[in-house]
């Protein structure tokens, strides 16, 4: 049985009409565009002042309008106007950071997936509770600093892509951290950082089965962070430190990566219970979702995160992934949105992929 999300009189505005694929000029827009270009969606840029300027050397990515405001937050005051192009929101980190969670949940506008996700994403403590009902590895916990025994990272919540992430590698070490907003002590996993492409189908009846639709692998990547990926250049923390510099996590930019085939059964399962306790949960997501963990040497994948939305990892595979290659040629993740909004406007199931 689908998952249906979308109340009837938010779908009036795309009723009877080719949608339009809207979506905010930043982080993976480009893509998405791209994708909704080829399977014949009109576009629509969303931009703070005016549209960038270089969406002009990339026409194939480039959106068929614009929708110029003053400042994203104001975005909700433009919601009538969203209507009448008949768009479907995409959302994606910027999207909702700028924006803001609550407001973007709150926008009058069809959504692609489902807006209460958002939620719990946004919330580190209700994203850890949904991850280890779930059933999946995580790195521990620590409610209290004096409860630190071990190297920990400190995060803050909702999607900045890594800035303000504080590394400690004891209790001592966090006397210099000074919170500006919520935040969670998660312990440090030494191993390898993978993050995992994921796309849930609530429409599809092919594939790697999931609840009712299908789970997708559509790419994986690594990502370059700042200066803390100059660590082993440049010396301890302390020598670091000494010299006025603080590792950051800010991510500057993304490197391919192919699993070892033996691991991929544990990542597929990782993902199918991610979606299977977020039916229960919240009525499940739908479309793009990255899981971020650390494979260990002793080939456990641990959790630490996750995107419910397309993330700027995959857009080092526009033209397809290794893993997407075996699914369709040339499928990214921009494409396969627009292949879903497509296939259910076609088959009248709308409701059960926006929101």
């Amino acid at each position: 049985m689908g998952i249906h999300l979308a109340p009837p009189a938010r779908l009036g505005s795309i009723e009877g009409r080719t949608p339009t694929i809207a979506t905010l000029c930043s982080h993976s827009s480009l893509q998405i565009f791209h994708g909704a270009r080829r399977e014949g969606f009109p576009t629509l840029g969303i931009t703070a002042g005016d549209p960038p300027k270089f969406y002009d050397a990339f026409p194939l990515g480039r959106p068929d309008r614009f929708l110029s405001v003053p400042k994203v937050s104001e975005l909700p005051s433009s919601a009538a106007t969203l209507r009448e192009e008949g768009a479907i929101l995409i959302p994606h980190g910027s999207f909702v950071e700028y924006l803001g969670p609550e407001r973007f949940v709150a926008l009058d506008v069809p959504v692609f997936g489902n807006r209460a996700v958002i939620g719990w994403e946004s919330d580190r403590r209700k994203e850890r509770d949904w991850l280890e009902s779930a059933g999946v590895l995580m790195p521990l916990r620590f409610e209290e600093f004096r409860d630190i025994d071990r190297p920990v990272i400190i995060k803050y919540y909702g999607a900045k892509g890594g800035k303000g992430f504080f590394l400690a590698k004891n209790r001592a070490d966090t006397e210099a951290f000074h919170p500006t907003g919520p935040y969670v002590i998660q312990e440090y996993v030494l191993g390898t950082r993978y993050y995992v492409h994921f796309f849930y189908s609530p429409l599809s009846d092919r594939g790697y089965r999931v609840g009712s639709g299908s789970l997708e692998l559509l790419g994986m990547d690594r990502r370059d962070e700042a200066n803390i990926d100059e660590l082993y250049k440049l010396g301890s923390q302390e020598e670091l430190q000494r010299a006025g510099i603080r590792p950051t996590f800010v991510v500057t930019g993304n490197v391919p990566v192919m699993l070892r085939e033996s691991l991929l059964p544990q990542i597929f399962d990782v993902g199918a219970r991610i979606v299977e306790r977020s039916i229960e949960l919240f009525g499940g997501m739908v479309g793009p979702f990255c899981v971020e963990g650390i494979m260990t040497e002793d080939l456990q994948f641990k959790v630490f995160e996750i995107s419910t939305r397309i993330v700027a990892g995959t857009n080092l595979f526009i033209s397809g992934s290794p893993y997407s290659e075996m699914i369709e040629p040339g499928l990214s993740t921009g494409r396969r949105i627009a292949q879903e909004i497509r296939r259910a406007t076609e088959e009248h199931r709308l409701a059960e992929v926006l929101s």
